[in-house]
């Protein structure tokens, strides 16, 4: 059985805080017809490097019922960086225009099987995953990278049509798993290059 979340599996839930002391699930997001959730954290030269990005992907949808949830499962034992109390400086920093929740137990990241960081997983209306893997491939150099696989995957969800490229590999830094080194990766990593 593969580690990451298969495409047209249903959205696990959760109960996650936010960074402004809310809790999330996904009946939170019950009004948006897709909704975008992405492993992510604070410290990753991928997540930096790419987050303006999003931030101009999730603005460009966001009138049009798209939701966007950015999760942190890193453990702030091998990154302190990653810790809550720094979500919540980056946020007020930055403003981004998603949620940022934490997930401490790392359930979560274990359930939707999350590889790196950037990870995006985008589901539909009836919360069946459409489409899985990174947003830039080169996340590093955004303005070297074409296309954009989340903005593409959206476009074709609002046209009502099929995903066009509905899974690529995550690129980024590993998830930082609790109890292991910063290079340990859980499960069937397929053919994913190491960062």
């Amino acid at each position: 059985m593969p580690f990451t979340l298969p495409l047209k599996a249903k959205a696990p839930d959760f109960s996650l805080t936010g960074t402004d002391g809310k809790k999330y699930s996904l009946k939170s997001f019950a009004d948006s017809p897709i909704l975008v959730i992405f492993f992510t954290c604070n410290h990753c030269p991928y997540v930096i490097a790419s987050d303006e990005t999003t931030r101009k992907i999730a603005l460009k949808y966001k009138d049009k019922g798209v939701s966007f949830v950015a999760i942190n499962s890193n453990t702030p034992e091998l990154y302190e960086e990653d810790s809550f109390e720094h979500m919540v400086k980056r946020m007020k920093l930055h403003k981004f225009p998603w949620v940022y929740l934490v997930d401490p137990t790392q359930d979560v990241a274990r359930s939707y099987g999350a590889l790196r960081t950037p990870h995006f997983y985008i589901f539909d209306a009836k919360r069946r995953l459409v489409y899985c893997g990174c947003e830039l491939d080169d996340p590093l150099h955004p303005d070297r990278s074409s296309p954009n696989y989340v903005d593409q995957a959206l476009e074709d969800l609002l046209a009502k049509k099929s995903v066009r490229v509905p899974l690529t590999n995550p690129i980024g830094c590993t998830v930082k798993w609790k109890g292991h080194d910063a290079h340990w990766m859980p499960g069937d990593a397929c053919d994913l290059s190491p960062w």
